[in-house]
């Protein structure tokens, strides 16, 4: 078993690129700030860019950020940002100054595609980012393995935006995407990306791809999550999220999980991944039974 799991990963490996991942996270950006006063554009880019951060990062943030003026913002700006009060066009944020992180989410839910590269450059959007990326991948392998058991209706269900073929077993999907996740999180933290530059934390996660298997048989006999294809994927979904929970600990205090600690929050999170599975189970069976 152990063999041919480590011949899936070696195959799975090489739908990884961690260059696309550089890509993102270094996109260059172009954020412009409008405001009624010099003390609002003050608020706003040390929200943004806040006094903690190193004189590299606020080199990089402020170059970033223009201040801009209702009449003199560019239309081909990545984001255009107006303060709470001032007229704004449609497509642009707002910056709510007594909720800012509100506005983070605002431009994370509709601009994905700079979520990487938002997150690199400003500390504001490095948890929130992360987040939602560790929710994502831990989705994306909940839904697999609910998937790989409903192979006729696979197409009318779900396009995940990678795949391996058909050499991959479960564990190598779910191993590999969780290596695609440190790869993500690693850029969003600034941190080097790529296997050579986290090695430390990629063994981890393939070591962890043994014990899958064993793992998901005795916590299915122990836990009260339901039948069937449910408990599998809400072990998918919690392991992936322990994993992104442990690496993002790791890239952003410097600090691991101790055991107790990976133990705790990986049985609480099967909770929550026993939601997400029924679900998804709902939704890959309304299409077999229209």
């Amino acid at each position: 078993m152990q063999f041919g799991l480590l011949k899936s990963l070696k195959s799975a490996y090489s739908s990884l690129n961690p260059e696309n991942v550089r890509q993102l996270a270094e996109r260059p950006l172009d954020i412009q700030l409008v405001a009624d006063s010099e003390e609002s554009y003050s608020y706003m880019e040390a929200f943004f860019i806040p006094g903690r951060v190193s004189a590299a990062d606020r080199a990089t943030g402020l170059h970033t950020l223009t201040r801009a003026t209702e009449t003199t913002v560019s239309p081909t700006a990545d984001l255009a940002i107006y303060e709470q009060g001032v007229s704004s066009p449609r497509g642009a944020f707002t910056f709510y100054l007594d909720s800012p992180e509100r506005t983070v989410e605002d431009i994370l839910e509709a601009r994905p595609d700079l979520e990487v590269a938002l997150a690199r450059q400003f500390l504001a959007f490095r948890h929130p980012t992360v987040r939602r990326i560790v929710s994502r991948i831990a989705r994306e392998n909940a839904m697999f393995t609910l998937m790989t058991a409903m192979p006729n209706i696979i197409p009318t269900i779900i396009e995940l935006p990678w795949a391996f073929g058909e050499y991959a077993t479960d564990s190598a999907f779910l191993t590999i995407n969780q290596v695609r996740m440190a790869f993500l999180i690693a850029a969003c933290s600034g941190r080097a990306v790529g296997v050579a530059e986290q090695k430390a934390e990629i063994l981890s996660i393939v070591g962890s791809a043994f014990g899958w298997r064993a793992i998901a048989r005795e916590l299915v006999g122990k836990i009260p999550l339901g039948g069937g294809l449910i408990p599998k994927a809400a072990i998918a979904w919690a392991g992936t999220f322990v994993v992104g929970r442990a690496v993002e600990q790791v890239y952003l205090t410097g600090d691991r999980l101790k055991r107790n600690e990976h133990h705790e929050l990986y049985h609480r999170a099967l909770e929550r991944g026993r939601e997400v599975a029924t679900h998804l189970w709902e939704t890959v069976r309304k299409p077999s039974a229209a």
